[in-house]
């Protein structure tokens, strides 16, 4: 066993120096280098490099997709899964589902822990029951539901009796945490949320003309459908246009409905932005409007209040957590007129605009990857019912 460790860091009021040295295998799904990945991959490699810098072996088992490599990232390894080039969708899900089962027992010899991302469209893949190592479900994904009303098949079963194979699950918000414990009573689901880079403080907010909304671009889960409603009735009102930043499934469908709606000089698709680009995005406008029928977390919500801009969204477990009174304004789910009406009066209120702006920035800054790594750690120290082996790097032998 090596308890040597790189820093001083404390978790459980424990030094970190005084902790074995973990091998951990992380089943992560999204590689956050991919092309249109989501926040939760942001989040895997935020806590998983913090995690690999105090001295602890950490191996990611991705999905390949076209351009992808298997690499070293900030410490981290990164293994992709899969046949072929990942040119799809379906290709993706498919060629992970099947090749992940097999790539982890074989790493089983050289890992203490095995991390269980949920993923669409069915969540888990009830990793407990197949890994031989303890398992820890990471869920910043649970809407199994959603997609079955989306695709008519049964997700949500899967959902309902994967979840059940846990004991011990993280959930990065109290509404997430809920919905886990509703799927499995039994369950140990402890609350670790998501933070934020750094570097959407440096931008300069600005009080610009524009709404915003950055995601993925799909209809069901994220509701671009009912934000498009509610621009048709608001930009009767306001200046500025609607700027859209994404990719998904449903950007065809989103350009056929700004074209049905006579919208296409008030609204702009402007395609994936990430890093410093999406935090210039962000602080120009003047609103940021989220109008997501199911969120876990929201994490463009904080990334827009930190960059000084605040936030409508609609009144859902999660999305309340983070859009607080003062900071931004949230109005009856899925309600399009109460939307409507919201960006018309905020809009137009530039002064109460500024004021929510200042205090988005101050409730932003309590979403550090620091302590949410170190929180995160003690979950796994807690999930390890004995004394774990000398370390060796979990994807090697490859």
């Amino acid at each position: 066993m090596d308890e040597t460790s790189n820093n001083g860091l404390k978790t459980g009021g424990v030094s970190l120096r005084s902790r074995p040295r973990l091998r951990i295998l992380h089943l992560g799904f999204e590689d956050p280098l991919m092309p249109g990945a989501g926040g939760g991959s942001v989040r895997t490699h935020e806590i998983n490099k913090r995690i690999a810098a105090l001295g602890h072996s950490v191996t990611v088992l991705t999905t390949r997709y076209p351009s992808w490599t298997a690499r070293i990232q900030d410490r981290v390894e990164y293994v992709p899964l899969g046949f072929g080039q990942g040119r799809t969708r379906l290709g993706r899900l498919l060629g992970y589902c099947l090749r992940l089962p097999w790539e982890t027992w074989r790493r089983q010899p050289l890992v203490d822990l095995v991390v269980e991302d949920f993923f669409a469209p069915f969540s888990s893949m009830a990793a407990p029951l197949w890994t031989g190592k303890p398992t820890i479900g990471m869920v910043q994904w649970l809407h199994a539901r959603e997609k079955f009303r989306e695709y008519k098949l049964p997700f949500h079963w899967i959902e309902w009796a994967a979840v059940r194979s846990h004991r011990r699950l993280i959930a990065v918000s109290k509404g997430t945490a809920d919905q886990v414990k509703r799927l499995n009573p039994g369950a140990a689901v402890e609350v670790i949320g998501n933070g934020i880079d750094r570097r959407a403080f440096d931008v300069l907010p600005r009080l610009g003309t524009d709404v915003v909304c950055i995601g993925r671009l799909e209809f069901a889960g994220k509701g671009i459908d009912l934000l498009l409603k509610a621009w048709a009735q608001a930009s009767k009102q306001i200046d500025g246009e609607l700027i859209i930043a994404g990719t998904g499934p449903d950007e065809h469908r989103i350009r056929q409905e700004v074209a049905a709606q006579n919208l296409g000089d008030r609204v702009r698709l402007v395609g994936w932005v990430g890093g410093q680009e999406k935090f210039e995005t962000l602080a120009a406008g003047r609103l940021v409007v989220i109008p997501s029928r199911a969120e876990t977390f929201g994490l463009v919500a904080v990334e827009a209040l930190a960059s000084g801009t605040p936030v409508i969204a609609f009144d859902i477990p999660c999305l309340r957590e983070v859009v607080p009174p003062g900071c931004g304004w949230v109005v009856p789910p899925f309600d399009v007129e109460a939307l409507a009406d919201e960006i018309v009066t905020r809009y137009n209120d530039p002064e109460v605009l500024a004021a929510a702006g200042a205090a988005g920035r101050r409730f932003a800054m309590g979403f550090d990857w620091d302590a949410l790594a170190s929180s995160q750690l003690e979950a796994y120290y807690s999930a390890l019912p004995q004394p774990v082996a000398s370390p060796q790097r979990a994807g090697s032998g490859r």
